[in-house]
């Protein structure tokens, strides 16, 4: 576990933070409000204390492109579970903001944002780096006109949902920004989803039509969707608000024959109903109304349908995007985003988002190891990307090769100046293997968490504090992250017990942020409260486990809240065992998987440990010693697994996120029904035999 006495290696800092765009705005604020902030600890408590002023300044400095007024940002004396709303009697859209400059009427603003006709908006890179197409912000913003137009003749209004089950492509961003220019609501899923987890979301959001690409493209296998489309029509059934169906074309030379397919029409037909008209037109919608769907994982039991409003979001990645990264301090010319991504993934909003700042924005659709680990790699520094969004296990991937692939050694990465990471707790051995290894030594590892719910950070990175080993460097601006006693047990109306600094709880949030959800669809308010603030009265509970450094600042993400592991009464997080096992059997080890056993019949809870091994490598009691013996010096003898196995696969979601709770859930004796988002549910039947866990152990003790 991480030592809050020792200060953690310092791998990189900025050249000179008073350069940067948060210490400008710093500055501002000092004036604007007789402050005297010297810090980003300083700004962060101004932030989370004045939230009024901070929110208010931020949006006078970095406006939205909006019409009406407000008298007050929030009402700071309202209950954060009541979601009161923020900036009442704005009015904006979303889709405006990304294909316009952000105030159109201050020249001073443009330069710093430029989206001219002739320059290139988006980049879209196929699987394996052959097909390469481009597209100008001119060409967008008549491809999004001629959609939203002929959504607007088929009867599409503010309000409405458009779905679409695609790939990272021109297709898919052109429907999510013609949804948005009408005012409707935008939900999307990736095509490797299965047909049950796609149908789960949609009956839930009744859409007015849903957009298919007709085929996908994935670790070099060609899948035909037609099939899909028949599934989801006929699923479908019922659902009155379903006007029908649109075939994108994978291939733009060769779109599929659809005639199979009831209610469909090619995405070429659909667009004619148009009649060519490129005027582009703004629905207008309040700056709380909703914008967006996307969903919680599901892999429990039915997703919940997360419904984010277009003004937070805008207002939020002027916050995440200028003050803690300096997007538009640079020329967007010198901007280049890769966020790796399916559609399915909040992620891709982010990626979207990228386009907020002017730069480029780059679409990657298909595996990132096709036809071999360097080809992606290549692609960065052939597009010269600035700002590149991973994952740990695609850094796992990359340094436990053989032999091992250093990014740096592949291509010219002169030019990019960050790497996020966020999906899964980061190691710290990849926290080293990234500069000792892997990346430029001028490149920032922003380690950023947050996700789905929220629509933003909770905590991530910034450009005025160095980085250290381990975590997220900061909670984000605004955001008041606490630690909270895990052994409180919550309820309704119950308060929560802050810890000290340092010490292992639950992650929090107690003060109301912009990018709350709205609402859950079809939801009474229930889901919605029990989701996030039934545990402790009037804070957001977010389900992490986490603790904080006294010195650094550091947030340090110890794993899930809900699989913390808690043997006779000693709680740490799966992501410490991981840790230790990552830093010392990377040669033996390919994954791993640490949850607790609680039958029914059990007194007290065990830890169980699945280990997944490199091919050609044995799992052998020998190991289990070793294993056993590293956790005990790295973690406590306290956190040592009672038992140690070998498993053949670990599931994880389809944008490759590990998943602890099925198999919890499992091995306590519960049988539950596997969630389409995961990408190999039928590896969850392997850890049932564990619930009968003495039948098991003469077999383990023959190994």
């Amino acid at each position: 576990m991480a030592d809050s006495h020792v200060l953690p290696r310092k791998l990189w800092e900025h050249p000179n933070p008073k350069a940067t765009m948060a210490y400008s705005f710093m500055q501002s604020a000092n004036a604007k409000h007789s402050l005297n902030l010297q810090t980003w600890d300083d700004l962060h408590a101004w932030s989370v204390n004045s939230r009024s002023d901070f929110w208010g300044h931020l949006f006078h400095e970095y406006p939205i492109i909006h019409t009406g007024s407000f008298t007050q940002v929030i009402d700071e004396s309202a209950r954060m579970d009541a979601v009161p709303p923020w900036f009442a009697g704005v009015k904006c859209n979303f889709t405006e903001n990304i294909l316009h400059w952000p105030d159109a009427s201050d020249p001073s603003k443009r330069t710093t944002h430029r989206k001219e006709d002739h320059r290139i908006a988006c980049t879209e890179v196929r699987e394996g780096c052959k097909e390469v197409r481009q597209c100008t912000w001119k060409e967008l913003r008549e491809r999004t006109a001629l959609l939203a137009n002929a959504l607007r003749a088929r009867g599409v209004r503010k309000g409405d949902r458009v779905a679409v089950v695609g790939s990272n492509s021109f297709d898919t961003l052109t429907v999510f920004f013609a949804t948005g220019a009408v005012g409707g609501i935008f939900s999307s899923s990736s095509t490797d989803m299965g047909t049950r987890g796609v149908l789960d979301r949609l009956r839930q959001i009744k859409p007015r039509y849903i957009f298919v690409d007709d085929w996908a493209v994935y670790n070099g296998k060609t899948v035909d969707l037609r099939p899909k489309m028949v599934e989801l029509e006929a699923g479908m059934k019922g659902i009155g608000e379903l006007d029908g169906m649109v075939s994108m074309p994978r291939w733009q030379d060769k779109p599929a024959d659809i005639s199979v397919v009831p209610r469909c029409e090619t995405l070429e037909t659909f667009a004619k109903a148009a009649n060519g008209d490129l005027t582009f037109r703004f629905e207008q919608i309040d700056f709380n109304d909703p914008f967006l769907i996307v969903y919680s994982s599901g892999t429990t039991g039915m997703p919940k349908c997360i419904v984010h409003a277009a003004g937070a979001v805008l207002i939020n990645n002027r916050k995440e995007a200028n003050i803690h990264r300096d997007a538009g301090a640079t020329d967007p010319d010198d901007m280049c985003t890769l966020q790796y991504t399916t559609t399915g993934w909040i992620m891709y909003m982010s990626s979207c988002l990228s386009l907020n700042s002017g730069g480029r924005c780059v679409l990657y659709d298909g595996s990132p190891f096709q036809p071999d680990l360097t080809t992606f790699i290549k692609l960065w520094g052939d597009q010269g990307v600035t700002d590149l969004g991973l994952s740990p296990r695609y850094f796992q991937t990359l340094a436990t090769a053989k032999p091992p692939i250093s990014p740096r050694e592949i291509t010219d990465l002169s030019k990019l100046r960050r790497v996020t990471s966020t999906g899964m707790v980061l190691s710290d051995i990849q926290f080293e293997w990234f500069y000792d290894s892997g990346f430029p030594a001028h490149t920032q590892l922003a380690n950023i968490s947050g996700g789905t719910d929220l629509a933003a950070c909770l905590t991530g990175d910034c450009l005025m504090k160095p980085l250290y080993v381990g975590g997220t460097m900061t909670p984000m601006l605004a955001m008041k992250v606490e630690v909270y006693d895990q052994t409180v047990d919550g309820g309704r109306g119950v308060v929560g017990k802050a810890l000290p600094v340092g010490e292992q709880g639950e992650l929090v949030c107690t003060r109301g942020f912009p990018t709350q959800p709205v609402k859950f669809w079809d939801d009474n308010g229930d889901k919605y409260f029990k989701a996030y603030f039934e545990r402790f009265d009037n804070v957001w509970t977010h389900g992490d486990f986490i603790s904080m450094h006294p010195k650094t600042g550091q947030v340090f993400m110890h794993g899930r809240a809900d699989g913390v592991l808690n043997p006779s009464g000693v709680r740490f997080g799966s992501a410490e065992i991981y840790n230790a096992i990552d830093n010392a059997f990377g040669e033996e080890v390919q994954d791993s998987i640490c949850v607790g056993q609680r039958r029914p019949q059990d007194m007290d809870e065990r830890v169980l440990l699945f280990l997944l091994m490199k091919p050609g490598k044995k799992f052998t009691q020998d190991l289990v010693k070793r294993v056993k013996d590293v956790i005990a010096r790295d973690c406590g003898r306290r956190c040592v697994p009672s038992y140690v196995w070998e498993t053949p696969e670990i599931p994880t979601t389809i944008n490759l996120k590990k998943v602890e709770l099925p198999v919890k859930q499992i091995v306590s004796g519960r049988t539950i029904k596997p969630s389409d988002t995961l990408a190999n549910k039928d590896c969850l039947n392997f850890y049932y035999r564990f619930a009968k866990l003495e039948e098991l152990l003469p077999v383990q003790s023959k190994l």
